[in-house]
């Protein structure tokens, strides 16, 4: 079986550390390879500082308009190659063909914002603040900084990172998933065809051991994370505890509010799609639906209509529009929550437990599920689920449902579909949350947006994306200076 191995100083090393995991395909439980692990990947990340140092200190004397030379020729390769990344995708992390091709297209739209490096880094000159004195502001970069990477958005996530960071001048190493490694590798051999300085880039694989590597290492001037909230909080402690600049993304319980004046087919169809997007594995996905006043149940009832009619299966086949969860793991405490929420009282209007799917019998599927009267204070509400379970709760008015929305631990994104505008004013005012949506079940930021989060959502200051990582990349240095003027010198 193929052990995948590093990218260290512009080539492919094998790990230091003999123990492995597999990759496994979730929607037939195949090993596809596996993947270093264990302690002595610590070696690994050791060294892929020491060669990234390196390339650093040749690459930030590269001018800016240079250094985004390689970015115009990655997105060539990235769009050239969309169908090789997104079968891989499909495979390891068990996305529909279609979801796969969109996250590759907003990898894409990083790259393409980080073109524009030179005009977001951009500093301030002001002459004469003082008579023959100028001062002004540059940003310079950091130097090397780490990545690690989730399982659920196997290409996008770190493109929210890397074309920002080698753009502004920094070396950079990425940790992806050891659930989900194989993108990141055919993704570094198209990185492996830039003109960069050996080093510049490095991939390193394992788990948290080689986290707390590059958590540790005093070389690594900055760490980018998005996961699962307790694992967020713990890079965030330990990142700043050494003195490094940290951006943490965490989990999250999106709530989506409708009241009775939305659109219901518009509305049916867009929620259902939030939730059961990537079967329910992104931190974006819709969770709690809070209908308002729908004493005909006329909104659950449109629900329960569209959700119904979704197919389950491999990703790759067309007619399929939900694949796997992640692991068996997965499956066995998402169908624990949902049975753990019946018997705290919930009523099952769609049960997606025990799917079975012909040809792929050992597949780790779900099939959309939907709860009703689920009781606010109890797990299901509160906790994220990250499978395809839809919570249906009624609430009397907007004040009500705003205020359980803003009662959460949680501030990812909340939504709200209505057609009434001061009804949309209030809800984007008030709502506490990072990323909001009006008639919009899944708020993801454009590239030149930050990919905003709140509350135990997010730990740090500055997010991914667009002027935010432009920011975080970089720091600030202010010159004064002072020229008498020779030509009123007397000789």
């Amino acid at each position: 079986m193929n052990v995948l191995k590093n990218y260290i100083n512009g080539s492919w090393q094998g790990s230091a550390s003999k123990e492995t995991v597999d990759v496994v395909n979730p929607a037939n439980q195949e090993v596809m390879a596996k993947v270093p692990y264990g302690t002595d990947t610590k070696i690994d990340v050791s060294q892929a500082v020491s060669a990234a140092q390196s390339a650093y200190f040749e690459w930030r004397n590269v001018p800016v308009m240079k250094r985004v030379q390689v970015l115009y020729k990655l997105k060539s390769l990235l769009e050239d190659n969309k169908e090789t990344l997104a079968k891989i995708i499909t495979d390891e992390s068990g996305k529909t063909k279609g979801e796969s091709f969109g996250e590759i297209q907003r990898a894409i739209e990083n790259v393409e914002v980080a073109c524009g490096t030179p005009m977001l880094m951009a500093g301030d000159v002001i002459e004469d603040i003082a008579t023959g004195i100028d001062e002004m502001m540059v940003r310079q970069p950091l130097g090397v900084v780490g990545c690690i990477t989730p399982f659920n958005f196997p290409s996008m996530i770190v493109f929210w990172f890397l074309p920002y960071a080698i753009a502004t001048g920094n070396a950079f190493i990425v940790k992806p998933s050891e659930k989900v490694p194989m993108t990141m590798m055919k993704i570094f051999e198209f990185l492996d065809q830039l003109d960069v300085p050996k080093g510049l880039i490095s991939l390193v694989h394992g788990g948290k051991d080689s986290v707390d590597a590059l958590l540790e290492h005093p070389q690594i001037k900055a760490i980018s994370f998005v996961g699962s909230t307790p694992v967020a909080r713990y890079i965030y402690s330990k990142g700043t505890a050494n003195g490094k600049r940290v951006q943490a993304q965490g989990g999250a319980k999106n709530p989506v509010i409708v009241l009775p004046d939305a659109d219901i087919e518009m509305s049916s169809t867009i929620i259902a799609d939030s939730v059961y997007g990537c079967a329910g594995q992104r931190c974006l996905a819709a969770s709690t639906i809070i209908t308002v006043n729908d004493e005909k149940r006329e909104i659950k009832d449109a629900l329960f209509e569209t959700v119904k009619s979704r197919t389950t299966g491999y990703g790759w086949q067309e007619d399929v529009n939900m694949g796997p969860v992640i692991t068996p793991e997965s499956k066995s405490r998402i169908e624990g929550l949902i049975q753990k929420g019946i018997n705290e009282g919930a009523k099952v209007l769609l049960d997606g437990r025990n799917t079975k799917v012909s040809g792929y019998e050992k597949g780790n599927f779900i099939a959309p599920t939907i709860l009703e009267n689920v009781a606010l204070d109890k797990e299901l509400i509160q906790t994220e689920i990250f499978g395809p379970v839809m919570s249906l709760i009624s609430m009397k008015d907007i004040d009500e449902a705003l205020a359980f929305v803003n009662s959460g631990n949680y501030g990812n994104m909340a939504c709200l579909f209505t057609s009434s505008g001061a009804s949309a004013r209030k809800f984007r005012n008030e709502a506490d949350a990072g990323n909001i949506g009006i008639n919009i079940g899944v708020a993801a930021p454009m590239a030149q947006f930050p990919f905003s989060g709140w509350k135990d959502s997010f730990f740090g200051d500055l997010h991914g994306q667009g002027k935010h990582a432009i920011e975080f990349f970089t720091q600030t240095k202010v010159i004064i200076e002072r020229w008498p003027n020779i030509w009123s010198r007397k000789f």
